[in-house]
C-alpha cells in the first residue's frame, strides 16, 4: 500500500498530465481541423434581388393638406388719380364705408388763356378768365373702416394714398412645397379648413396660390450684433382663401387647409418611389426579364395623391418595374450618391 501510494499514484498523475499537455498542444498550433466532408458543401449567404412592383389600375385623389393659420386681411390704399390739392373729405375718419362710396374729392385748377377783343376804335381789350375746376373723386376700393391719410386743402399727386380701408374680414393662409405648388397649378376656387379649437370645417372661397415676401426689416442676421448685415428678404410661396362673413375667428388662430385639386378613377397607377420625376413626365425602370438589365423607360405622369402617381403612356397593366430609382440615377446628395424613396 505504501509503494502504491509514494510510487503508483504520483506515476499515474504524471500520465494524465502529459495527455492534458499533448491535447492542448495539438489544439494550439494544428486548430484541430475536422476532416473535409467527401460531398459538395454549401457555403452560407444571401442572394439580394431589387424590389419590383406590378403596373395595376387605381384611383387617385389629388388632395393635399397644409398647415395654416387665420390672418386679419390687410388694409386696402386708396390713391390719388389725379395731382391737385384736397377739396373737401366726405366722410371721417374711422366711419364705415361701403365699395365704391366717395371718400374724398380732390381738385385742381385749370389756367384759361385771355381773350383779346377788339372794339370798333381798334382798341384791343384782354379778358382775363377763372380758371377751370376739374374735380376727381377717390373711392373706397373695399368696404370696411376707412382711415384718411391727408387733410384737407393738401396738395397731393398722382398715385398718392389719401385713404385706406381696413376690410374686418379674414383669409386662411398656408405655405406650400415645391412637390405641393406642382400639384395645385389647376388649383380649384375652394377648400375645406378645421380651426383647432374654433367652429366645426368650413368652407373657404377664392382661394388662390402666390408669393408672401417677409421683408428684413433691418434686422440684422446674427442677433445681437449691431455690424452684422441686415437679414434679406424671403419670399414664401403661400395658398389662400377667405373665410366666410359668418364664421368666427381670430386673428393668429392654426388649423389645417384641406385642398382637393381632382380624381382620378381605373387609371394606370405606380408607387411614386419607381419614378423618376414626379409632374408631366418621368423615368421608371421596367423589368423585361428575370435576371437582365431592366430598361429605362420615359413615362407620361398625371394625377398623384403622394403614394402612387398616374401613368398617363408608356407603361401597360401588368408591366413589372423597379419599386426603387436606381442609385446611379440618384442626384448625388453632398458628393455622394444614396437610394431614396421618393414622395410628397
Amino acid at each position: 500500500m505504501t509503494v502504491a501510494r509514494h510510487v503508483v499514484f504520483p506515476a499515474l498523475r504524471l500520465l494524465v498530465w502529459a495527455v492534458i499537455a499533448a491535447a492542448l498542444v495539438k489544439l494550439a498550433f494544428f486548430g484541430g481541423a475536422a476532416a473535409a466532408p467527401a460531398g459538395p458543401v454549401d457555403v452560407p449567404g444571401a442572394v439580394f434581388t431589387d424590389p419590383v412592383a406590378t403596373v395595376t389600375t387605381g384611383t387617385v385623389s389629388n388632395t393635399i393638406t397644409v398647415d395654416a393659420t387665420v390672418r386679419a386681411d390687410p388694409a386696402v390704399e386708396a390713391k390719388a388719380t389725379m395731382e391737385g390739392t384736397v377739396g373737401y373729405l366726405a366722410v371721417a375718419d374711422g366711419a364705415h364705408v361701403e365699395a365704391g362710396a366717395a371718400v374724398l374729392e380732390i381738385r385742381q385748377e385749370v389756367p384759361v388763356d385771355p381773350v383779346e377783343r377788339v372794339d370798333a376804335d381798334g382798341n384791343v381789350t384782354v379778358v382775363e378768365h377763372k380758371p377751370r375746376i376739374k374735380r376727381s373723386t377717390v373711392t373706397a376700393p373695399v368696404a370696411g373702416t376707412v382711415s384718411l391719410r391727408v387733410l384737407r386743402d393738401q396738395q397731393v399727386g398722382i398715385g398718392d394714398v389719401v385713404a385706406a380701408v381696413t376690410p374686418g374680414t379674414f383669409s386662411v393662409t398656408g405655405p406650400l412645397t415645391a412637390e405641393q405648388q406642382y400639384r395645385l397649378l389647376d388649383a380649384p376656387s375652394e377648400a375645406s379648413v378645421e380651426v383647432r379649437g374654433g367652429p366645426a370645417p368650413f368652407t373657404c372661397t377664392g382661394l388662390t396660390t402666390g408669393t408672401e415676401v417677409t421683408p428684413g426689416a433691418g434686422a440684422p442676421t446674427v442677433p445681437g450684433d449691431p455690424f452684422a448685415p441686415p437679414a434679406e428678404p424671403s419670399a414664401t410661396v403661400e395658398v389662400r382663401c377667405a373665410v366666410p362673413a359668418d364664421v368666427t375667428v381670430f386673428p393668429g388662430l392654426a388649423g389645417t387647409m384641406t385642398v382637393t385639386a381632382g380624381q382620378a378613377s381605373d387609371v394606370l397607377v405606380v408607387p411614386v418611389t419607381a419614378v423618376q420625376g414626379l409632374f408631366a413626365t418621368g423615368n421608371v425602370w421596367v423589368v423585361v426579364a428575370e435576371g437582365a438589365e431592366p430598361t429605362k423607360t420615359s413615362v407620361g405622369l398625371g394625377m398623384t395623391d403622394g403614394q402612387v402617381v398616374q401613368i398617363t403612356e408608356g407603361l401597360a397593366e401588368g408591366d413589372t418595374i423597379l419599386e426603387f430609382i436606381p442609385v446611379g440615377d440618384v442626384p448625388p446628395v453632398g458628393g455622394q450618391e444614396m437610394m431614396v424613396g421618393r414622395g410628397f
